[in-house]
């Protein structure tokens, strides 16, 4: 956390480089607000700094209803359905549709499945189960090219559910099949 005094100087100056790096309690009002918040400025005396908008709520101070420090960059709220699609792609990367479906990826979300197919196309550009397999493919190409483990074994280890979907999907993506990229070890 910053000091008191960098802290009151960049409220005093609405300096945008600091929203969401601290919000400014209030102790007469009970308000918490962001830095650039284009309200009155109170008395240096009657402030505090916290390093989160849930640290100032912690303490039992409500949201400024013009700025609205909940939303302030970086924080979940400020990133919108981006910070949805984060958690799905982090849960994809670690096999959420290697062994499951999209419609139970949405409910660990939160959403319906249209919805997140909906974001997905926004934000990605492609489909959850497409955005898996390219995930899939990439470490059955690594897989390849770091290992001699058997394909049958890189099949499953990408995440694959059997090794003829594995050799059907790297055919029709690569044009040939995966033994085709094995680099010879020697």
């Amino acid at each position: 956390m910053l000091d008191f005094d960098t802290c009151n100087q960049a409220r005093l100056r609405r300096d945008p480089a600091f929203d969401g790096v601290f919000f400014t309690a209030v102790r007469t009002t009970g308000i918490y607000c962001r830095p650039v918040c284009p309200v009155k400025h109170p008395l240096s005396k009657n402030v505090s700094y916290y390093p989160s908008a849930a640290a100032a709520e912690q303490a039992g101070y409500r949201p400024c209803l013009r700025c609205r420090p909940e939303t302030a960059p970086f924080c979940a709220a400020w990133k919108g359905t981006q910070t949805t699609v984060e958690r799905a792609l982090t849960l994809i990367e670690a096999g959420a549709l290697d062994t499951g479906s999209v419609e139970a990826l949405a409910d660990r979300l939160g959403i319906g499945t249209r919805h997140l197919s909906r974001l997905f196309a926004d934000h990605i550009g492609a489909s959850p189960l497409q955005t898996a397999q390219t995930l899939r493919i990439g470490r059955a190409k690594r897989l390849l090219s770091d290992t001699t483990l058997p394909i049958s074994e890189i099949a499953f280890k990408a995440g694959f559910g059997s090794v003829r979907r594995f050799n059907a999907v790297f055919l029709k993506l690569y044009g040939r099949p995966p033994s085709s990229i094995r680099r010879p070890k020697g």
